[in-house]
């Protein structure tokens, strides 16, 4: 017999296995974005935090979730560690590599809180007898894709587990021209949800067939049957296999339909990819080589005849009333041709993250300002009670003043649908666009993060051209620029760290998808379908 040392060391251990099982296959979700990419993890990785909450819930049941979810957004946004070092900005480096921590640290844990909460509600739901395994993993779905679309309306959104297909699994991501990513996110958390609970079915029937041999003293087969555990399981891992098929199936029905593009839809845009470090873009050298680049790129692609050209987030590094004062908007004058100008709008004493559209004849025409600002980055919330605070440690400009949640933005080529840098990471404001635009362009800065966070970013604004039917055309100022068509296949990527000016073709679209005209309704219809199951009357869950 086990002495209690001995079984107070063998539980010690045991529960150290499972954490870190539930760290390592939160790493393994982690993998999935980029650099790494190794998309098809994603329907396996949230399998064993699934049987450790059910297993046997308990506490332990949310220490496992934190750490599932540190393993997956720590290292799926480890990209914001790339603000360090900020010695460029006068930041001394030891409190460069604290605030670059700091940060890391706080959007992990944000993250994680929402697998902690997701636990929180998966563990109550096991903990009902009377639910079977189904209805459990139709409620568990209902529940994550409750929480992403919660979390989606706060000012820190990025990796949703939707992003874990994207580039790749085309035909995956066409699953959101239904009800948006969280068509996504839920189909990966059903299939988990049906390997981890046919992995319970397995283990339940082994622990009940040797209880059994035990009462029964005399019964010869004192252990279980394997075929038995095996053919108990089998309903839940067929249907993660069928899932996974059917899922794929609709997706390449989706993927497959041909694009019908008519000719006067067509239109021939330019991308200048300016290529200013941020470590001289906000000096002097910075203004002069951007003024140099964005000039030379602007008058190289209206010689090829472009309808308008697309700069980067804040390319242009003056205010709007300052344009009229440089060579580039001489350029304008000479060349004539409409550009999306990334620069800063004005708004009485204070400034906008904007794209200016400036016709041929020097105009300002229209203004979009970017809605979603990144916190104490470009503001500071609750500005009135730590704004001074902030100031004080952090070398940022973070008194940006945000723009309107999906305006109408009419430009000479129509209306079209505009996002700036972090606005890509929320759906809702495209699809709202998309109920009017024809076209997507977006810009951004990517410089500062390295190699894996213009990947991520690549992969956002793949999946908004995916969800509302659009081409698009994204502007960014070291990379990566591309063309995106309808179907999320890239028709051209600049490389990173070039000086880019890059003439294409694109087409003007006004078809509306399902997740266009309706939105997410798949988070409410599951809620209620989780519902009704989760109050419905039922048999208690059968051990024999």
């Amino acid at each position: 017999m086990l002495s209690i040392r001995n079984l107070t060391k063998f539980t010690d251990k045991l529960l150290l296995l499972k954490m870190g099982i539930a760290l390592g296959s939160g790493i393994l979700m982690g993998m999935t974005f980029a650099p790494v990419e190794a998309w098809y993890l994603a329907w396996v990785a949230l399998a064993p935090l699934w049987y450790l909450v059910c297993h046997k819930p308990n506490f332990n049941s949310i220490v496992y979730a934190l750490l599932w979810g540190i393993g997956c957004y720590g290292l799926g946004l480890s990209w914001i560690f790339g603000i360090h070092p900020m010695t460029w900005m006068g930041v001394p480096y030891l409190a460069s590599l604290g605030i670059a921590t700091f940060c890391l640290t706080f959007i992990t844990l944000w993250g994680a809180s929402l697998v902690v909460l997701w636990s929180i509600m998966l563990r109550f739901i096991s903990s009902k007898p009377q639910l079977n395994s189904f209805i459990r993993v139709i409620l568990g779905t209902a529940c994550w894709c409750l929480l992403e679309e919660l979390y989606s309306l706060t000012d820190l959104w990025w990796t949703s587990l939707a992003m874990s297909q994207s580039p790749h699994n085309l035909p995956i991501l066409h699953l959101g021209q239904l009800s948006g990513p969280t068509t996504i996110s839920g189909a990966l958390v059903l299939v988990n949800g049906l390997i981890a609970e046919g992995c319970l079915a397995f283990n339940r029937v082994g622990v009940l067939r040797l209880r059994s041999a035990q009462v029964a003293s005399k019964n010869k087969n004192r252990h279980p049957k394997p075929l038995q555990r095996i053919w108990q399981s089998s309903p839940y891992i067929g249907s993660a296999i069928a899932s996974i098929t059917i899922l794929h199936l609709i997706g390449s029905n989706l993927a497959n339909r041909p694009l019908v593009e008519s000719l006067d839809s067509s239109l021939k845009i330019g991308i200048v990819q300016g290529n200013i470090g941020n470590e001289v873009r906000h000096y002097r050298s910075g203004y002069d080589l951007a003024i140099e680049n964005y000039t030379k790129g602007y008058i190289d692609l209206a010689a090829q005849g472009v309808a308008a050209v697309i700069t980067p987030e804040t390319a242009f590094p003056y205010r709007e009333s300052q344009i009229k004062q440089t060579s580039f908007y001489q350029a304008i004058l000479a060349e004539k041709v409409t550009v999306f100008l990334g620069g800063f709008g004005e708004v009485g004493n204070k400034i906008t993250n904007s794209i200016l559209t400036i016709d041929g004849e020097g105009k300002v025409i229209s203004r979009y300002d970017k809605w979603k600002l990144v916190p104490l980055g470009e503001y500071i919330p609750f500005e009135q009670y730590i704004g001074k605070f902030i100031d004080t440690i952090s070398p940022l400009d973070s008194h940006l003043l945000a723009g309107k949640f999906a305006p109408l933005v009419n430009t000479p080529l129509g209306n079209l649908i505009f996002g700036i840098c972090y606005d890509s990471a929320y759906p809702e404001h495209f699809r709202r666009q998309a109920q009017t635009g024809s076209l997507i362009i977006t810009a951004s800065n990517d410089a500062h993060y390295g190699v894996a966070m213009p990947s991520q970013h690549q992969a956002l604004d793949l999946m908004r051209s995916i969800e509302t039917d659009r081409w698009t055309a994204r502007a960014s100022n070291t990379g990566y620029s591309a063309i995106i068509d309808p179907h999320g296949r890239t028709q051209w990527i600049s490389k990173l760290n070039e000086f880019v000016a890059h003439a294409h073709t694109v087409y003007r679209r006004n078809t509306q998808t399902l997740y266009v005209r309706f939105g997410n309704w798949l988070t409410p219809l599951l809620l209620a379908i989780g519902f009704i199951l989760f109050i419905l009357p039922s048999r208690p869950k059968s051990e024999t």
